[in-house]
């Protein structure tokens, strides 16, 4: 039991050729060479974008943001 041989490869990409057509094997190739050409555009703008961001080292920890108490409600001079 081992792998395939070139010829069954070769019978594999005839068939293949038979059912699809070159014209179509061509064209979902290109459209795969797209879909690579623009994942790599992406990645080399978010490499850019983290780039310009800050960043801080490791285990530093900022201040919180400072925070106003609720304002309390009026009581009124009501004996109870």
């Amino acid at each position: 039991m081992g792998g395939l041989s070139p010829l069954h490869w070769m019978l594999v990409l005839l068939v293949v050729v038979l059912l699809f057509g070159t014209g179509r094997i061509s064209s979902v190739m290109a459209d795969f060479a797209k879909g690579l050409k623009a994942f790599k555009k992406n990645m080399a703008e978010d490499d850019v974008s983290m780039d310009t961001t800050e960043h801080r080292p490791a285990g530093t920890i900022s201040a919180p943001p400072e925070v106003k108490p609720a304002p309390q409600p009026e009581t009124s001079s009501i004996p109870r």
